[in-house]
């Protein structure tokens, strides 16, 4: 999925953004494009998770963007800890400048929507952050295979997950084609039923494979061998 979204409609609150890295002149930067837009405000900035945490809980943004590696607890962990323990919480998108970096894998295992490179341009920067606030997920599938193949390598061959069985044959197709990046529309034209239907279908996945969000799904779908197997 290519991260770009329109702004949102003229009239809603701007999407509340706090930016969690501990290089002063990356947050700067991070601010600098995101205000440039009238539909984002940066409402926070933290230099460690272990600030992050606390400023996330406090101002309840929409969008987190959370650097994974820092110092005192890092992405990872502040991303569990908000999660675990906030009612709604926040979409977080991890930023690496590495896609193959282990972090980041550990990162959207935790529960994190999606990653991005710190070297985007401002265009993906911005498409980014609309699309996870609206509830998609941030997913760049070869770079998620690549992690999760990586991740699993040297291991067992994985027993089948419980889940599998229990999925529809169009829900099973609805995960895997999840994996290649579509979004709701997409999956909808391609396979040719309406939005709602499609939501539907979603909604079953997340809930039989036991999934936050899309990008845990996929990865459940990575580790449980359920789309290794069709590669």
């Amino acid at each position: 999925m290519s991260p770009e979204s329109p702004p949102a409609p003229a009239g809603r609150p701007p999407l509340r953004i706090v930016l969690a890295d501990d290089e002063r002149m990356v947050r700067t930067a991070l601010r600098v494009i995101l205000e440039a837009e009238p539909d984002l405000e940066v409402v926070g900035e933290a230099a460690s998770g272990a600030e992050a945490v606390p400023l996330v809980r406090s101002l309840a943004p929409d969008v987190v963007l959370m650097d994974v590696r820092m110092p005192e607890i890092d992405g990872i962990r502040a991303t569990e800890q908000i999660l675990a323990t906030m009612a709604e919480p926040p979409r977080i998108v991890v930023v690496t400048t590495f896609e193959n970096d282990a972090y980041v894998y550990d990162a959207l295992r935790a529960g994190a929507a999606g990653f991005l490179l710190k070297r985007a341009d401002p265009d993906e920067l911005i498409g980014a952050v609309r699309l996870v606030a609206r509830g998609d997920s941030l997913l760049f599938p070869a770079a998620v295979r690549a992690l999760a193949v990586a991740h699993t390598a040297g291991g067992p061959a994985p027993a089948a997950p419980a889940w599998a069985a229990r999925l529809t044959d169009r829900e099973a197709d609805v995960l895997r084609l999840m994996a290649t990046g579509l979004s709701n529309h997409e999956l909808s034209e391609r396979l040719g039923v309406g939005p709602q239907t499609v939501k539907t279908h979603v909604a079953a996945v997340l809930a039989k494979t036991g999934s936050r969000d899309r990008t845990q799904a996929v990865i459940a779908a990575y580790e449980g061998g359920f789309l290794m197997k069709k590669s």
